[in-house]
């Protein structure tokens, strides 16, 4: 059966791109993200068109595409363009979904609607991109208990970077959420790095 997973993460430049495109990868998915906010000309979506070597995954145009690296409620606002969650609508496909979001839950597409409020009306199973650093452990803990608050299906975290298996071992043991891999530190982006790190992934 096919499956959908949105990919969040604990704050921006965490991995997210890099851990959709392992996803994708392993899965042999389809990758789509909605809002492209800034960076049109080297995107998430040309990224990991590029990393990744399975000839079955199809890359889906970003619903949204904004010219500013910023929020996007301000990048919109900018360009004119007004983005609701309820016009976010999946592409159709016969193949498993992966669909990256931008930057954190709690980040605005609009005065009155976050990133988080994307996540029911698309039906996906939500998995968090978590990093090791000071702080992380709080960060973490917030974003997943927004997500239960809101009464979402966390598939479970993927920790991307530098491995600190206490800071670990206490996460999953406070929320329950488990680790569904870990990826680790990327010097190197190719093809040949994202095909070993999905090997590192339970699915």
């Amino acid at each position: 059966m096919n499956k959908t997973y949105f990919i969040t993460g604990i704050g921006t430049g965490i991995g997210k791109t890099i851990v959709s495109a392992i996803l994708t990868e392993k899965l042999q998915a389809d990758y789509w993200k909605p809002i492209q906010s800034g960076d049109l000309d080297n995107s998430d979506s040309l990224l990991v068109a590029q990393l990744i070597s399975n000839k079955k995954t199809i890359i889906h145009p970003e619903q949204f595409k904004l010219s500013q690296p910023l929020s996007p409620h301000l990048s919109a606002r900018i360009d004119g363009i007004n983005i609701s969650a309820s016009a976010i609508k999946a592409p159709v496909t016969d193949n498993h979904l992966v669909i990256e979001g931008a930057g954190g839950l709690m980040v605005p597409i609009n005065e009155q609607e976050l990133m988080l409020d994307l996540l029911k009306p698309l039906e996906a199973k939500i998995i968090v991109v978590s990093q090791n650093y000071l702080g992380s452990i709080n960060h973490t803990l917030l974003t997943l208990e927004v997500l239960k608050s809101r009464q979402l299906a966390i598939e479970g975290l993927i920790f991307n970077g530098t491995p600190n298996e206490e800071s670990e071992r206490y996460i999953t043991t406070y929320t329950g959420v488990p680790i569904l891999g870990r990826i680790p530190q990327l010097d190197t982006l190719d093809k040949e790095h994202i095909r070993k790190a999905a090997e590192q992934l339970i699915f």
